[in-house]
């Protein structure tokens, strides 16, 4: 049975950062849902009602479309391994670019990947626990390099340059806020 919480306790904060995999899940208005899985070392819980994360440049930006437009995004973590868990946090996010205020204060907290798009920082208004019973047992080998390997070999300006020709504007033709 789901219960609801209005922040993230010390144990659900030990939860998340022990986990490998975590969903990000947002939409616009009109458009398409959009979910993502993320990895690597990208999230830290600042605070009972604050998570922030590392989003790293990929094929598209649809995350920051939707909370540019909208604010709203939902945060999941399935356990895998252990006692079955799984954990939403629910709340209104921003998105912060390199060189826009409070950036480089957010990021000496998280790893400098490279290659790095925006921090979002998800104010959340509410938690919420389910059972996760039918939630597969699966064993974390280890973290996929190519992502951090391919923007490291192409370098800041050629990663800059795929950010404003392929993230730029999502697949429903919203603004992603990405600077010029």
């Amino acid at each position: 049975m789901a219960t609801f919480f209005p922040k993230i306790s010390k144990e659900l904060t030990d939860f998340i950062h022990r986990q490998h995999i975590f969903f990000v899940a947002t939409a616009p208005a009109d458009g398409r849902v959009n979910l993502s899985p993320k990895g690597m070392d990208s999230l830290r819980v600042l605070d009972q009602n604050r998570i922030i994360w590392l989003n790293l440049t990929g094929s598209g930006n649809e995350t920051a479309a939707h909370v540019l437009e909208n604010g709203r995004m939902s945060l999941m973590w399935c356990a895998m391994e252990g006692k079955p868990l799984i954990l939403r946090a629910y709340g209104t996010a921003t998105a912060i670019h390199p060189g826009e205020a409070g950036y480089e204060e957010l990021a000496t907290q998280l790893p400098d990947w490279p290659g790095a798009r925006q921090i979002f920082d998800l104010r959340v208004d509410q938690v919420q626990t389910s059972c996760g019973y039918a939630v597969p047992f699966m064993d974390f080998r280890e973290d996929r390099t190519r992502l951090v390997d391919g923007a490291e070999k192409k370098g800041p300006e050629a990663i800059r340059a795929y950010q404003q020709l392929k993230n730029r504007v999502s697949i429903d033709g919203l603004d992603t806020g990405l600077p010029t």
